[in-house]
């Protein structure tokens, strides 16, 4: 009997690909759409975001050249509560978030898992490049992707054990090129898809104004307020912090400056927004909260530390404190540690564990 599992279809190439790769090898494949958002108030036309009404439709194509079963899941409700709510809330703590790691955790794994398991489907696959592996005591962690331009192992930190134990990443010893090169092969017509960009959410990238209409009368965050040094020198007014992120240089409107100016600090309790020059942003240290744990350490360790999406990672020590916290140590000083944003702890490209930075 074929083993059951549920792929999660974005309409992109890398999910097209992987239900197909997995269909090859024999699985009892269905494919599995999340409508998330409600387009029709929007007035573009959401190009270079994900989860939209025309990748449902690419989806469903490809389930048809493949002739795997397809289904979409409604989870605008759980979307909304789990993802955005999330999103405004952070943004007016003046903290800058990943809507992307809680879509992964709390939509695509936690609750596509349950309605896999409802349908008889134990195990569940994405498109990320990434890969399951087993340590040499055979617990279970998360590898970066074979092609490190495209790794995203970086939004997986936070699964649990069981999930990680139930997940399938039948592209993780691909590079990107290489999967474009099979979807071609199959006559899939996402075959150059471009990738999404933008935050599927987010009408024409215009956070500020996404806040604003969300804002139900609460001004947290889009109250004007000054824009000073480290001093405390009044430059300039910004239009509310929770429009501004740590190591941001556009939209300040300074001028009369020696040199570029950087976000360098936001204090929401007085409605501050502080900039410096980019030696400014440079930092050695930080606390971490909410960590999850692949690999729980016994003491003190040492780490590639990564930060955001795009950081290269860094040597540090990262030491376990009470409560889930650790304080992270780099051996140099690294650009733009911003509250919100993950930090993913490595050693071997494989997840030791992560936090959210405080």
């Amino acid at each position: 009997m074929k083993e059951k599992i549920v792929v999660a279809m974005s309409g992109g190439v890398d999910s097209s690909v992987a239900a197909a790769l997995l269909k090859e090898q024999g699985y009892d494949v269905v494919g599995i759409s999340l409508q998330l958002w409600d387009y029709s108030s929007d007035t573009d036309d959401r190009f270079g975001t994900c989860c939209s009404l025309d990748d449902l439709a690419d989806a469903r194509r490809v389930a048809d050249r493949l002739q795997i079963p397809f289904y979409i899941l409604n989870m605008e409700k759980e979307f909304r509560a789990d993802v955005v709510d999330y999103f405004v809330a952070e943004y007016k703590s003046a903290r800058t978030p990943i809507p992307c790691i809680l879509c992964n955790q709390r939509l695509k794994f936690d609750r596509l898992m349950e309605k896999a398991g409802a349908l008889g489907y134990g195990r569940v696959a994405t498109g990320h490049f990434a890969s399951v592996v087993a340590d040499g005591q055979g617990r279970l962690t998360v590898r970066r992707g074979r092609d490190r331009s495209k790794d995203q192992s970086y939004f997986l930190f936070g699964l649990s054990r069981d999930q990680i134990a139930r997940v399938v990443f039948p592209l993780g010893d691909l590079e990107k090129t290489e999967v474009r090169k099979l979807a071609r092969s199959l006559g899939l017509r996402v075959a150059e898809k471009e990738e999404s960009q933008e935050i599927c959410f987010i009408p024409n990238n215009d956070y500020r104004e996404f806040l604003a209409n969300r804002a139900n009368g609460d001004r947290t965050g889009l109250v004007p307020g000054a824009i000073v040094d480290k001093s405390g020198n009044i430059l300039g007014t910004h239009d509310g912090y929770a429009a501004y992120t740590i190591g941001q240089r556009k939209g300040l409107n300074l001028g009369g400056l020696n040199e570029p100016y950087f976000v360098t600090r936001i204090d929401p309790d007085t409605n501050t927004v502080t900039v410096g020059p980019k030696r400014d942003l440079l930092n050695c240290e930080f606390a971490a909260f909410g960590v999850s744990w692949y690999l729980e350490p016994s003491g003190p360790f040492t780490a590639e530390v990564q930060i955001r999406y795009r950081h290269p990672g860094a040597p540090a020590l990262v030491t376990p404190l009470p409560g889930g916290r650790v304080h992270v140590e780099f051996d140099g000083p690294q650009t733009a540690v911003t509250p919100g944003q993950a930090a993913v702890f490595y050693r071997d490209d494989c997840i030791v564990g992560g936090g959210w930075i405080e």
